[in-house]
C-alpha cells in the first residue's frame, strides 16, 4: 500500500489521529524522566554554576526543536510550492505555532540563563540576536498567514516567506558550533559534547527527544484542526461530523 496515500488530507485525518496519543505518552514518559535524571541524578560537576546550570536541559532542548522545527516549516512549504499540494502547506501551517513556542522558551530559558551566569537578562550578542531573528521569523509567519484571507495565496506567501528566512539557520549553526571561538567572540557558550559527564548528556539527549516527541503530537493535532476548517464543505468531513 503506498504511502502517497496520506498525502490527502482525507486520508492523512485518520492517520493523524492514530499517531498523536503514542506521541503524547512518548513525550510525557521522556520529559519526565529526562527531567528527573537532570534535576536529581546528574553530579553537581559544574560547581561554578551551581544550581543553575539544570536550565541547560530545557534550555538545549527548546533550542533545538526552534532551529528543527522551523527546517520542517520550510520543507513543507517547499513541497507545497513545487508540487502544490495541499497537505503540505497544512503542516507547515500547524508547524509555525509549537515551532515559535519552542523558540520562545529558549529565549525566554536563555534569558534566564544569562542572568544568574553573566549578570544580564539579555546582551546584543550575534548568537542571541539571531535566536531573535528566528523568533521574529515566526511571528511573521503566523502573522502573514493570518492577514491573507484567501488560505492559498497564504500558504504561499507564507511558504516564501518561510524560504527566505532559512537562510539564518547555518548562520546561527555556525555562531554555536563556531571552529575558529576566536573569530565568533560571544557570551553564548559553545555547543560541544566533549568533556560534558554520561548523565549529564543522557538528560539532555532524553528531553531533547521528549520535545521532539510533544512538537510531533502538538503539529499533528492542530493540522487535524486545518484539515477541518479547510475541507469543511466536502462529503467526507460532512459524513464524519454524522459519525
Amino acid at each position: 500500500m503506498s504511502l502517497f496515500k496520506y498525502s490527502a488530507p482525507m486520508n492523512f485525518y485518520p492517520l493523524a489521529g492514530r499517531l498523536i496519543p503514542l506521541f503524547w505518552i512518548a513525550a510525557l514518559l521522556l520529559i519526565a524522566f529526562g527531567l528527573y535524571w537532570g534535576f536529581f541524578e546528574t553530579p553537581y560537576v559544574l560547581s561554578d554554576q551551581k544550581q543553575y546550570y539544570h536550565i541547560l536541559f530545557v534550555h538545549v532542548a527548546a533550542s533545538w526543536m526552534g532551529m528543527w522545527l522551523y527546517g520542517m516549516m520550510v520543507f513543507w512549504g517547499l513541497v507545497g510550492l513545487i508540487f502544490n499540494t495541499r497537505l503540505s502547506f497544512m503542516m507547515a501551517k500547524a508547524t509555525a505555532v509549537t515551532g515559535a513556542l519552542m523558540q520562545l522558551i529558549a529565549l525566554v530559558s536563555g534569558a534566564v540563563w544569562g542572568k544568574v551566569s553573566w549578570g544580564t537578562w539579555w546582551e546584543w550578542d550575534p548568537r542571541l540576536t539571531l535566536s531573535l531573528i528566528l523568533m521574529f521569523l515566526y511571528i511573521g509567519y503566523i502573522a502573514l498567514q493570518s492577514a491573507i484571507d484567501d488560505p492559498r495565496r497564504a500558504d504561499k506567501a507564507s511558504a516564501v516567506l518561510a524560504l527566505l528566512g532559512s537562510a539564518v539557520l547555518p548562520v546561527i549553526y555556525y555562531s554555536v558550533n563556531c571552529p575558529n571561538p576566536n573569530e565568533c567572540a560571544s557570551l553564548h557558550q559553545e555547543s560541544s559534547f566533549k568533556g560534558v559527564e554520561f548523565n549529564i548528556l543522557l538528560a539532555m539527549l532524553v528531553t531533547a527527544l521528549g520535545f521532539w516527541a510533544y512538537s510531533f503530537a502538538t503539529i499533528l493535532m492542530r493540522v487535524r484542526n486545518i484539515i477541518l476548517e479547510r475541507e469543511i464543505n466536502t462529503q467526507w468531513v460532512a459524513q464524519l461530523s454524522k459519525n
